[in-house]
Order: C-alpha cells, then structure tokens, then sequence
C-alpha cells in the first residue's frame, strides 16, 4: 500500500534530478569555502638549500646569493588583500543561493510530477471501475431487451442497438485497463528502484484541501518562491562578478611572515650566533597595462549583469502571472466540485428512472443508451476534476511553498 506521502519520499529518494541538484549545491558551498580561504592567512613551510658559485675571492657570484651555502627552513604566513578576493567570496556565495534555489525548483518540479502520475493512476483505476459499471449495465440492458423482444414488447432493432452498445462499453473497458496499466508504470517509473509495479494506491481525491485566500497565497509566493530567489542569487554573482573584474586594475596588497633559518649553516645557533629568526616582506601589486583586457572584462561583466538584472524583472513578471492563472485554475476547479458530483447523482437517478420507463415500454432504447453514456460521462468528469483541483494545488504550491 502507498500513500501519496509515500510515492514523493520514494520520488526525492530516487530522483536523478535531486541528485544532481544536490551535487551542483555540495560543489557550490565547496567552491564558496576555497573563496573564502583565500581571504584567510594560509600557512606553509618552505625548506630549500640553494648553492652558489663563488668568485675567485671566496664571494658568491650572483648578488641575490647570501652565501655560497645557504639553508632555508622556514614557516610562512601569507595573506593576500584585493577587491577581487573580497568580490570573489561573494559572488561564490551568490551562486550557492542560486544553486540552493534551482535545487528547491527542481524539488517542487517533482512534487508536481508525482503527483500527477499518481492521481492519474488513481482516476485510472476510478475509470476502470466506471468502464467495468457502465458494461455491466449495458449487459444488463441487453437482457432487459431480449426479453421484451421474446415478450413482443420490443423491436429486434431495440435488441441490435442494445448489442451495439455492450460492445462499445467493453472496448471502453479494454482502454481503462490499458490506461491503468500505462499510469501505473509511469509511476512505477518514479518510485520503484527495481521497477515493481506491484502496489495498492491510496485514493485521497475524495477530499480535497481547501484553496487558501489569495492574499495568504500572495505573501507566500513573495516569501518563499524559488525562482525569484534563483534569479536574485544571479545578479548578486553577475554583480560581484564587475567587481572581481575590477579588481584586475585595483592595487592588491600582499603580506607574508617568515619565521625559522636563512643561514649559511643549518643549525639553530653557530659561535653563539642565532640563526633562528623572522622577517615580514610586504608588498603592493599596481596593474599598470595589459592590453586593454581588463577594461574588456569589466565590459563583459557589466552586461552580464544588466542581463541578470532583466532576468529579475521578467521572473517577477513571470510570477505575478502564473500566481494569477494558477490561482484562478484551482479555483474554477474546486468550484466544480460540487456541480461534478452532483452530475453524477442526477445521471445515476436518470438512469434508474428511465430504464424503469423502458421496461414499462414508456421509453425508447435510444434514451436508455444515452442515459448509461450520460452517468459514464459524469463520472468520468468527476474524477477528472477532482484529479484537475489536487494538481492545480500542486502547481500553486511551486511558487508558494508548502500550502
């Protein structure tokens, strides 16, 4: 047995689409974490030994050489300063959020999918069971006829469109098993690892939810939806992205600390001599040409944004219109609710009555046929709608949240 709750647990558990959508968020706060170590101090060890050749005096001949030996065994701190560090932190954090907000677009797109593959397996066991129904009343039906036939109370023709009929309804039957099955492995598809069709659905669709105001749906969807978060992340990223691109112009200030041996002997002391020590070496890096790249990446970037910028703009079109239509659908179809049900009653009722009618020859054949395709027709339409109300929930919920 399988709840809805169940089919969406199965449906994240299996889906590539989550799956991916979590590594694309796991590689995304990775790459945020490396940005940000480069705001930190990083600490490294550097051992060397470098020799020289002397002059004809005992001298080193190059003059950035200390000594003819020196030993170096030192830890250095280094810290790196910039506009394109700090920008670049913050443009990695942007594509987290992003990252963060196409994962939850992408789990509430399977929310939608699951639960439309599973009220359609549900309507189509519903609509097997009014196929199988509307048979045995057309089977019915040509019983009735044949002995008002044998009775002389009904033309051959009656007996004809009465056969005419069961044969129509059992085709009906034979496409409702076909759907059922169809649906049923679509689903199966969703939320079964080893493909096991081999389950019993819960029918929920008998009570429907009720359709929150539109005003509590507005501030949801304004609070909680993701596409406007996604589209808000990349600006924030094509923003800082101007400034990472700034910053190849800016001055960068770099600082590093050094602690340990520079000598000309490795040992931490010689004659009484310490050789263990530190210096700190600061440095400012000015970019002065490159060709003009820099201020074509900064050209770059700029558009970039202004297109990040209308992408915001158009989702927040984008949302007020589907808040609109996808309201506005539910609605009309938690409207209908009612009247479908009550069509089916009423069919049911004429039914009753005119077969009734037909057997005290106050009917004709061709009422009690339209009568049966009428109640087939209503129930169809019952189920249907109630199936349309629970995923125009569905789609509401993609842009508000959970209702």
């Amino acid at each position: 047995v399988i709840t809805l709750d169940d089919a969406l647990a199965l449906a994240r558990t299996l889906s590539p689409q989550l799956r991916a959508a979590a590594a694309a968020t796991g590689a995304a706060r990775a790459t945020r974490l490396e940005a940000r170590s480069l705001l930190l101090p990083s600490l490294s060890g550097v051992s060397a030994y470098v020799y020289t050749q002397p002059d004809s005096t005992g001298a080193p001949r190059y003059i950035a050489a200390n000594d003819l030996r020196e030993y170096v065994d030192q830890a250095d701190v280094h810290q790196q300063i910039g506009v394109a560090e700090v920008a670049g932190y913050r443009g990695a954090a942007a594509a987290e959020d992003l990252a963060r907000a196409e994962a939850e677009i992408a789990a509430r797109g399977l929310v939608v999918t699951v639960i439309a593959r599973y009220d359609a397996a549900v309507v189509a066991e519903r609509n097997q069971a009014t196929a199988q129904q509307a048979e045995t009343n057309a089977r019915t039906f040509l019983d009735i006829t044949r002995k008002r036939e044998t009775g002389g109370e009904a033309a051959h023709a009656d007996v004809i469109k009465a056969q005419i009929e069961l044969e129509q309804r059992q085709r009906e039957l034979g496409n409702a098993r076909l759907a059922l099955r169809t649906t049923r492995n679509d689903l199966a598809v969703l939320i079964s690892g080893d493909y096991d069709t081999n389950f019993v659905l819960v029918d929920d669709l008998k009570t429907p939810a009720p359709l929150p105001a539109l005003d509590e749906v507005r501030a949801q969807a304004a609070a909680h939806n993701p596409a406007i978060a996604a589209a808000q992340a990349a600006l924030g990223q094509a923003h800082q992205d101007v400034w990472v691109a700034r910053g190849q112009i800016l001055p960068s200030l770099a600082v590093d600390y050094f602690y340990g041996i520079d000598a000309s002997r490795f040992a931490l002391s010689t004659d009484g001599i310490r050789h263990v020590g530190s210096s700190v070496v600061a440095s400012v890096s000015v970019p002065l040409w490159n060709w003009g790249a820099s201020r074509a990446n900064i050209a770059a970037s700029r558009l970039r944004e202004q297109q990040a910028r209308a992408d915001l703009t158009l989702a927040e079109r984008q949302l007020l219109a589907d808040l609109d239509s996808f309201y506005a659908e539910a609605e009309t179809a938690r409207a209908q609710l009612e009247s479908l049900t009550r069509s089916v009653d009423l069919a049911a009722d004429s039914l009753r009555l005119t077969t009734l009618r037909y057997e005290r020859g106050e009917a004709t054949v061709l009422e009690v046929v339209d009568a049966q395709a009428t109640l087939a027709a209503a129930r169809y339409d019952r189920d249907g709608g109630q199936a349309r109300y629970h995923l125009a929930l569905a789609e509401l919920q993609t842009l508000t949240g959970t209702l």
